[in-house]
């Protein structure tokens, strides 16, 4: 069976008013059958984002449900404003506010609860490409996830592949090196649940643009993209959704 195909734009903290109504109006008549088209906007204008022409996320989730835990956001808050994704261990909340695999895993449990969809973020630096431990660091933020979750729970998640050395640096995945590891992933999920492994999408994230799209989409593992700013480029993300409709 065909794989879902997605395209997420991830705004990180940019954007604004005016740019959203002017994605809805470039993208509300765009007929692009194959593809699930995500925007991860700053939660702040989640409620801005035509949901008839996207499918509406955030960049974070608490693991708690409620309480003293100042400028988080809750599932029961999203599942409020109907908002039925977000993001999971993006590589700056894991970098820069300690998300550790643990309190990641937690995450998507909250999430999957509430019947949210995760898109789990799972990558490596550079140190750890170097020193040849890429398969052994990825498979630990997958484990920590089933262990929590069971096969079951992650195999209801997308997940994004986002080597952190290839994003904003200037340095590019090629196109093999990012199937390899997507091969891997999905190589490790079927040791687990062959099922699991042929659904589940994944996406690869390490600074997806108009130019990379089709060469990236074209490789057999990849089910589309986790795009940073070329997302905030309306030309350039309608090419990249429209590289992955040609795949789908």
């Amino acid at each position: 069976m065909s794989r879902q195909q997605i395209v997420a734009g991830n705004w990180k903290l940019n954007g604004s008013k005016a740019l959203i109504n002017a994605f809805n109006e470039h993208f509300t008549h765009t007929d692009i059958p194959n593809v699930s088209i995500m925007l991860f906007v700053p939660a702040l204008y989640a409620e801005a984002v035509d949901k008839s022409a996207f499918c509406v996320g955030v960049q974070n989730i608490s693991e708690h449900s409620s309480g003293a835990h100042t400028g988080e956001l809750s599932v029961a808050m999203l599942n409020d404003l109907g908002i039925k994704y977000t993001l999971v261990g993006h590589s700056e909340r894991r970098q820069m506010y300690g998300d550790s695999n643990a309190v990641v895993a937690k995450k998507v449990s909250v999430a999957l609860d509430a019947d949210i969809t995760p898109i789990l973020c799972v990558g490596e630096s550079l140190e750890t490409r170097d020193a040849g431990q890429v398969n052994e660091f990825i498979q630990a933020q997958l484990d920590s996830v089933i262990e929590l979750v069971g096969i079951a729970g992650l195999s209801r998640c997308v997940v994004a592949y986002e080597p952190i050395w290839a994003i904003g640096t200037g340095h590019t995945a090629t196109p093999e090196q990012a199937q390899a590891v997507h091969a891997f992933i999905r190589q490790y999920i079927a040791s687990k649940d062959a099922m699991s492994a042929q659904q589940i999408s994944i996406l690869y994230g390490g600074s997806v643009n108009a130019q990379t799209a089709s060469d990236l989409f074209a490789q057999p593992d990849i089910d589309g993209g986790l795009v940073g700013g070329a997302s905030l480029q309306q030309a350039d993300f309608l090419t990249i959704c429209q590289a992955a409709n040609q795949r789908g």
